[in-house]
């Protein structure tokens, strides 16, 4: 896995990448807002082994900013040492959903545990309650373990080479 380029989606299969994607560290969606401004949104998350879900309730400012502009970046990381990144871009599909979107229950759970998971969905799962699922399909991944992959300007000087 340490031979494939930055952008590979065969990297969502580096040990890094399986880790973080099962892990509950949050996911920091960046995309640009309504005003055309940049916003970051730390979410919990599931990935489903295709597409990595994130939700959100009706009325999120960041619904319609993400069907205008759909392009995102997520970045999924844990502060190590050493530090492991997991950088995804790709387009977000956002579909409206009534009740509660079902991947939000298994990242309560995965976050929470079954209980405590279960008991803060039953909190927030009412007659009338509206959501949006938010879905990236990576179109391109990027890892970082400061190990065997490191930034480019990392490795270049940690090879001794000159930018």
């Amino acid at each position: 896995m340490t031979g494939l380029p930055q952008g590979s989606l065969g990297l969502l299969e580096h040990e890094v990448a399986v880790r973080l994607l099962a892990s509950s560290e949050l996911a920091r969606l960046a995309y640009v807002a309504g005003d055309g401004t940049p916003r970051v949104m730390p979410m919990m998350f599931h990935w489903t082994g295709e597409e990595l879900v994130m939700s959100t309730f009706a009325g999120a400012g960041k619904i319609a900013a993400l069907r205008a502009r759909p392009a995102v970046a997520v970045t999924i990381d844990a502060a190590g040492p050493p530090p492991e990144v997991l950088l995804l871009r790709g387009d977000a599909e956002v579909t409206d959903v009534e009740g509660i979107v079902p991947e939000y229950v298994l990242a309560h759970r995965r976050y929470y545990g079954p209980e405590q998971g279960a008991a803060n969905v039953a909190a927030v799962d009412h007659p009338g309650t509206r959501m949006a699922r938010i879905a990236l399909r990576p179109s391109w991944v990027g890892v970082l373990d400061f190990t065997t992959r490191v930034p480019g300007p990392l490795r270049a000087a940690a090879s001794g080479a000159r930018s």
